[in-house]
């Protein structure tokens, strides 16, 4: 059955058993990973994966599932029993109806080119990047390289149609110049012409280059500058704790902060789904609304959480069109550049560290935003404006708001920011802060 067909079916299906709203999401991913280790191209290993999201409303009561068969048969049960499922689960607090449509949708969101996803040119983009970090000194270099291309296709009980074909590619570098020394580098896009896995490669092979020999470092506040990787980990937080959901659930540290100044009034946030060629771009979320660009934080000032249409009824205001049928989220967040260079900042500092990767951010309270974090590959203690020493075994322990509204300078150059420990894709400069909190770490 072709995506179209699956979604009338299911939503005919859902009415006549009673449903008062329905939304169908089919998703046709066509991916190809290509892993490495020690400079070689190690496996490829490809999918082809096709998935129908059905969600289903009874006034107040929501409840959704996933199919994997796309046959007749299968879409016409699935859809009776999760109808059957809604009119017996808890009901919820608010009932807002799925969006009315049609609507109308960027066309430079949906005509996107596909990527590439067999043949010499996702090996000529290893190499690149390998070739890169080893002509920077590196020894080693590993990662993996992920080209996708997804179909996807909605349909909802308000009339929304949506189908677009949304390329992505992916790469994540980890460069060695010994087992204590290394660096990372990412290069995430949209298209191929803004993909450089020369760039992330160089990048990767510099640190771990200059990261040899390194040593313990005393654990106390210091004034700190982190890389791109590190303040997009820290930053993504507040995308995510601006979700409604999680403030709703008692679970975000952002409750109660619509208007207030939760971080220094450098940092300017947004949600942008609307780039054409960015990783996160898409024209319409999971109501069918088009999507927009949307401030969360300026000049440190929250300014809106993100809304489905339920959460946006419960708080009293619009839907910012970031549905998410149970967590609404963002899509692209944008950090607004600085009027600094990572150079000049390090030559600013007297006595710091320079943090360039983090692994393992973990909350001791999502409600105050006390957190841990694991910095990991080049990091280095900065003694009167140079980079003095490697060192190794520290772990980030205090809180994403106290940081935030420490920050003194952001670079002017930023850069996408996207792998596993940074789920959102996200625009960042580098980040100048007055005081961070390290403790000692065998990990």
């Amino acid at each position: 059955m072709r995506a179209e067909e699956i979604g009338q079916l299911a939503l005919a299906t859902a009415r006549k058993e009673g449903a008062s709203d329905a939304v169908v999401a089919i998703s046709d991913v066509q991916e190809t990973m290509v892993r490495f280790s020690n400079n070689q191209i190690t496996t490829t290993n490809s999918l082809a994966d096709i998935s129908t999201f059905i969600f289903v409303m009874d006034g107040a009561r929501r409840a959704g599932i996933n199919v994997s068969e796309v046959d007749r048969r299968s879409i016409e049960r699935a859809t009776k029993d999760i109808v059957a499922e809604v009119k017996t689960s808890p009901m919820g607090e608010v009932y807002a109806p799925i969006p009315e449509g049609p609507f109308k949708y960027s066309p430079e969101l949906i005509d996107q080119a596909q990527v590439p996803l067999t043949g010499k040119q996702l090996v000529d983009w290893v190499e690149e990047g390998v070739n890169a970090a080893l002509e920077e000194g590196a020894k080693r270099v590993a990662g993996s390289l992920i080209a996708r291309n997804t179909k996807y296709t909605l349909q909802t009980s308000g009339g929304a149609f949506g189908s677009i074909t949304k390329p992505s590619l992916e790469l994540s570098l980890r460069a060695f110049h010994s087992d204590l020394a290394s660096g990372h580098g990412v290069s995430v896009s949209g298209n191929v012409k803004a993909f450089d896995p020369s760039s992330a490669g160089r990048q990767a092979g510099r640190l771990a280059k200059l990261a040899k020999d390194p040593v313990n470092c005393d654990a106390d506040e210091y004034e700190a500058v982190l890389g791109p990787l590190v303040f997009a980990d820290l930053v993504s937080q507040l995308g995510t704790m601006a979700s409604a959901f999680y403030v709703d659930a008692g679970m975000s540290f952002l409750t109660d902060g619509i208007g207030r100044q939760v971080c220094s009034d450098k940092l300017d946030l947004y949600d942008d789904p609307t780039l054409p060629g960015t990783y996160g771009s898409l024209p319409f979320d999971m109501e069918g609304l088009p999507t927009k660009r949307k401030a969360i934080v300026e000049k440190g000032v929250l300014m809106t959480y993100l809304h489905n249409s339920t959460t946006a009824k419960r708080h009293g205001v619009d839907s910012t069109a970031n549905a998410g049928l149970i967590s609404p989220s963002a899509f692209n967040l944008v950090i607004g550049e600085g009027d600094g260079k990572l150079e000049e900042m390090i030559a600013g500092v007297e006595k710091g560290i320079y943090v360039t990767n983090d692994w393992y951010l973990r909350y001791q309270n999502w409600r105050t935003g006390d957190f841990s974090a694991i910095p990991r590959d080049a990091m280095f203690l900065i003694e009167d404006g140079e980079l003095s020493h490697s060192i190794k075994e520290m772990r980030i322990s205090d809180n994403v708001l106290r940081i935030l509204a420490g920050i003194k300078q952001l670079t002017r150059e930023r850069e996408w920011v996207k792998w596993w420990e940074v789920d959102t894709p996200t625009l960042t400069p580098s980040a100048l802060i007055s005081r961070i909190r390290f403790t000692r770490s065998t990990m």
